[in-house]
């Protein structure tokens, strides 16, 4: 690390991003325990950086709304809210990229540096003051923040082998789902609008996802929005597309989200990233010789089903197989 920042620092330098200078308010966010201070005290003294320890939230809480020019951290994950919060319109977050195939760039900073060392480092200066409330902070800079992740740790775990209907195991796999709100402790008032969507074929019964919705869903006695949207054609290209200019057109980062969905409709709204939308997904993968429904019938191996499962926990998504 010692190597790495020496090689980064006068990167940084040479490229105007990080001044020597009492003038120029910077920070340093570390993990004590983990890293300790004193092999980074040379850069710290060098650049008069303040360091705070990403578990002192006491320090954190003393540093003023947009008051600092530059900030440097081996967590992203852990230090973005207080980042957001802290750094003036211009200043610049440094971060060493520990996970490449996760990280998504905060919408409102831009990539002002960036080179791969034993490990990638970016440089972001901040353009505009993030426009996120604080009932999306689980989405805070557009990635799952890292109390969801634990949370997405203690999901219920997947059927290693799809249920016959008749069975009745698919009814008892929905009565031991671990619902988002349970598992983050969140009692959904501060979100400014909440949402349940079903999206799938017509059915007959009127849409059982809805009544099912109704009588299970933890809504803490909170008001949701409830939408039936019916795909006309089975696996549709269009329709499916429609489905993610729809939620990119009707509900916002900042409100809760939960949604029933077909496979296709879901490998749809995750290239187009609309699925970011979504905070909790009952996903309807149909594998082949499957007939949990008369009339239907998987299309994909149940290997495939699995596979999309863990893209979706990997993106972020509290996701749970849907057999109803």
């Amino acid at each position: 690390m010692d190597q790495l920042l020496t090689l980064l620092f006068n990167d940084l330098t040479n490229e105007c991003l990080v001044k020597k200078s009492n003038k120029h308010k910077a920070v340093f966010l570390g993990d004590q325990e983990l890293e300790g201070v004193h092999q980074f005290q040379s850069f710290i003294d060098q650049y008069n950086m303040d360091y705070i320890s990403l578990n002192d939230m006491e320090k954190q809480s003393s540093i003023l709304d947009g008051t600092v020019d530059f900030v440097f951290t081996s967590n992203f994950p852990a230090s973005s809210q207080f980042i957001d919060r802290t750094l003036k319109t211009n200043g610049i977050a440094a971060v060493v990229i520990l996970n490449a195939a996760a990280f998504h760039k905060p919408s409102n900073y831009k990539v002002a540096y960036m080179r791969r060392f034993q490990k990638v480092v970016m440089a972001m200066k901040k353009i505009t003051t993030s426009p996120v409330k604080l009932g999306s902070q689980r989405k805070l800079l557009g990635y799952a923040t890292e109390a969801k992740r634990a949370a997405l740790q203690k999901l219920e775990d997947v059927l290693l082998e799809p249920p016959r209907a008749a069975s009745g195991k698919s009814r008892v796999y929905l009565k031991r789902i671990k619902y988002l709100p349970d598992l983050m402790g969140d009692t959904l008032e501060s979100y400014p609008r909440r949402v349940f969507i079903d999206v799938g074929l017509p059915q007959k019964d009127g849409g059982s996802g809805i009544d099912w919705f109704s009588k299970n869903y933890p809504t803490r006695n909170k008001n949701f929005e409830m939408y039936k949207i019916e795909t006309v054609v089975e696996s549709s290209p269009t329709a499916q597309a429609e489905m993610s200019d729809w939620l990119m057109k009707n509900v916002k980062d900042e409100e809760y989200v939960v949604m029933k969905a077909e496979a296709e409709v879901v490998e749809e709204m995750m290239r187009s990233k609309s699925i970011m939308l979504v905070d909790e997904l009952f996903l309807e993968c149909k594998p082949q010789g499957l007939n949990l429904k008369r009339g239907t019938r998987g299309k994909r191996a149940y290997w495939e089903c699995l596979a999309l499962y863990g893209k979706l926990r990997d993106e972020g998504v509290a996701v749970h197989q849907w057999w109803g």
